[in-house]
């Protein structure tokens, strides 16, 4: 049997089936907010198709109040009998959240600090790339989430220049032939593709200095699924966990059922 864990995100929403810590099998598909209940019942029954019959929990975060109401109704309709967590202020994880406000803090960044916590120990610094947001969040050495930052994402900071420059356009998001382009669209892949990098690695070794720790003795973990884009461009990880957030969910569930 298996675990459904679904992590709603801004831009997209990421399905995995987890047995053990295993991620089996995994979809991706665009967060909609015009979904209905229904409309999400029929996406899983249609992406997960015989496989539906091995989920015996379903654990889901999201970020995204109006399509979460619409997965807590579909799950009460459509899959009543399976248990299920929807990580929210209350539910338990583990993580003691060391911040001004902690019910503010998105599900999804709790999440990454618990399984780079468990999976990896602290002090950490977790890097999740996502269209809309590249988000970093900080454990320190006794597990506990000390806060972070929020940058734009990679996808909609290329939209954006798409959308308001008057002789630019959206690309692809490739590593250009050189940093010094010689067009006008490799000049934009290398402006966002470096520029993200530097970005990371900028934050990423203040942040560091600001725990205190040796920079030799910190985890720096990559997350989300544009994170392969820039992920050769930075010298700063230790380590590429593309299901962090899925792992999560699964200790999460573990701990609430």
């Amino acid at each position: 049997m298996a675990l459904l864990a679904a992590d709603i995100g801004n831009t997209h929403t990421v399905l995995g089936l987890l047995e053990d810590g295993t991620v089996g099998h995994d979809w991706r598909i665009a967060t909609d907010e015009r979904r209905t209940a229904d409309d999400w019942a029929v996406a899983l029954r249609g992406l997960l198709g015989g496989l539906l019959e091995q989920v015996d929990g379903i654990a889901v975060c999201a970020t995204v109040p109006a399509v979460l109401h619409e997965w807590r109704e579909m799950l009460a309709t459509h899959f009543p009998a399976v248990p299920r967590v929807v990580v929210e202020p209350g539910v338990r994880t583990g993580v003691p959240v060391l911040m001004d406000n902690p019910r503010e803090v998105g599900s999804d960044r709790i999440i990454n600090a618990l399984a780079a916590a468990r999976d990896f120990g602290g002090p950490a610094v977790v890097v999740d790339f996502g269209g809309t947001a590249t988000t970093f969040d900080v454990v320190n050495g006794r597990g506990q989430f000390v806060g972070g930052a929020i940058a734009p994402g990679i996808e909609i900071s290329l939209d954006a220049l798409g959308a308001r420059g008057a002789q630019l356009r959206k690309v692809e998001l490739l590593r250009p032939r050189s940093v010094i382009a010689k067009n006008t669209v490799e000049a934009l892949q290398s402006g966002m593709l470096f520029g993200v990098a530097s970005q990371v690695e900028g934050i990423v070794a203040r942040m560091i200095a600001e725990l205190g720790e040796p920079a030799s003795q910190v985890r720096v973990i990559a997350t989300g699924y544009l994170a392969p884009v820039v992920l050769e461009e930075c010298r700063c990880f230790t380590d590429h966990a593309p299901w962090l957030t899925l792992r999560g969910l699964e200790m999460v569930f573990a701990r609430n059922t």
